[in-house]
């Protein structure tokens, strides 16, 4: 009996024994090769599989992609997005678009974890959406969603003992996504708490960063979306052949006017149709976000793990600070003398730490077909952003001299009243 139960299950144990070996291996099988398609396909792709793994980002990075961080603007593809214009105009360099939908300042300061030598003396472009920065912060399901162990165990297997560490393990603590593996949960405690890991604990992160590490080598490039790839490809066509400030300035009124004919919110009309129309209805989002502020956020201190990541590695950064539609915001109520209090706040704190490179857009609210919906650029606005980063990424810049302050992650901080900026910058300085 034992013989046969053994001719039986025999292959199948073997099986299961060669996969794992395969998967906690820290040799790769060959597959680490990325071709310049799967390159192309996947740094417009917003898949969920490539920002939280490493293989296909890491081989993109190392070539001529630049990473652009942020969120759901990256999806509204026009003739004038980065994308576009830097590939119809064979830019030196191509954006790869880390972010999307719910993507905000903590995960992408995971993000930043296995591309580290590809972001360490280089440059990148991060854009700062206002409504991140609500009063409780990142929404836990949308940070679950883009959680990867593989980046936290990266992350920890070069922990050290400061402050940019302890917070970011207390913030990922308090996200019950961190509870799915019991030990990774163990040692963040530690070093939530300022603990050295055990010699069991680094042991179970480094076989645990060699199996994630494999399955991405087998299946981050598997069922990658093409489809923004073909609008790119769609979207360059539109475009003259020779590239013209003021005839692509004229191109983005024209395409703005002809999507935008069914609203007086000069919101594209697809939008309109599909995320407005029926919830405008009776009146019921007039004046919904008067009471909305971007003020007063733990939102602040994530972002500062962000900017502390950047120093680090000697990044050398542009970030993109975007309006809210004038219009939409008069309609709904949301405060324009808020979003300018907002834009002094973060942006004390990054010039107070020697970030400089702004491209500060929140004065061009009212400026036509510069935004594609209620928040998002567009038309208009991507061309605003490629005066900006294009001559930023492709000129010699001066190398940066950042000054990295802890108390921006303080909880004074993060509920700090922007009018009182200049006290707080006596008393803390």
């Amino acid at each position: 009996m034992a013989k046969r139960l053994l001719r039986i299950f025999g292959p199948l144990i073997l099986a299961a024994i060669l996969v794992l070996a395969v998967l906690v291996s820290p040799v790769t099988f060959g597959f680490k090769k990325v071709s310049a398609g799967e390159e192309r396909q996947a740094a417009v792709s917003l898949s969920p599989n490539v920002l939280k793994g490493k293989r296909i980002k890491e081989a993109a990075l190392k070539q001529n992609y630049v990473p652009f961080f942020g969120s759901s603007e990256w999806s509204r593809i026009d003739p004038m997005h980065p994308s576009v214009l830097a590939q119809k105009y064979h830019r030196d360099y191509r954006p790869f678009l880390l972010g999307a939908r719910g993507t905000q300042s903590l995960t992408q300061f995971f993000v930043m974890q296995n591309i580290q030598s590809e972001l360490k003396n280089k440059k990148a472009v991060f854009v700062i959406s206002p409504q991140w920065f609500v009063k409780d912060g990142t929404r836990k399901d949308a940070f679950a969603f883009y959680y990867s162990q593989l980046q936290t165990t990266e992350w920890l297997s070069h922990y050290r003992h400061d402050a940019i560490d302890q917070y970011a393990a207390k913030r990922l603590l308090q996200m019950p996504v961190a509870k799915s593996d019991h030990f990774l949960y163990a040692a963040l405690k530690r070093v939530s708490a300022g603990q050295s890991l055990t010699s069991n604990q680094r042991f179970y992160l480094k076989a645990k960063q060699n199996m994630l590490t494999q399955e991405d080598e087998f299946f981050s490039g598997i069922n990658m979306p093409s489809q923004n790839l073909n609008k790119v490809n769609q979207q360059a066509k539109k475009l003259p052949t020779q590239y013209s400030f003021s005839k692509l300035d004229a191109l983005a009124g024209r395409i703005g006017k002809s999507q935008t004919g069914n609203n007086r919110f000069q919101i594209s009309d697809s939008f309109y149709n599909h995320g407005l129309k029926q919830e405008l209805k009776g009146g019921k989002l007039a004046g919904f976000q008067k009471n909305l502020s971007y003020t007063k956020s733990p939102e602040f201190a994530d972002f500062q793990l962000v900017l502390d990541q950047f120093a680090r590695l000697h990044t050398n950064v542009m970030f993109i600070i975007p309006p809210v539609n004038a219009k939409w915001s008069a309609y709904t109520g949301l405060s324009q003398s808020m979003l300018r209090q907002f834009d002094q706040k973060i942006r004390y704190q990054l010039q107070s730490q020697g970030f400089n490179n702004i491209c500060d857009l929140t004065d061009k609210s009212n400026v036509p077909y510069f935004m594609t919906d209620t928040i998002h650029l567009g038309w208009r606005g991507w061309l605003a952003v490629d005066q900006k980063v294009d001559p930023f990424l492709t000129q010699p810049q001066a190398k940066p001299k950042y000054k990295i302050n802890d108390k921006f992650y303080s909880q004074e901080w993060q509920q700090l009243n922007p009018n009182e900026l200049t006290t707080y910058a006596d008393t803390t300085n």
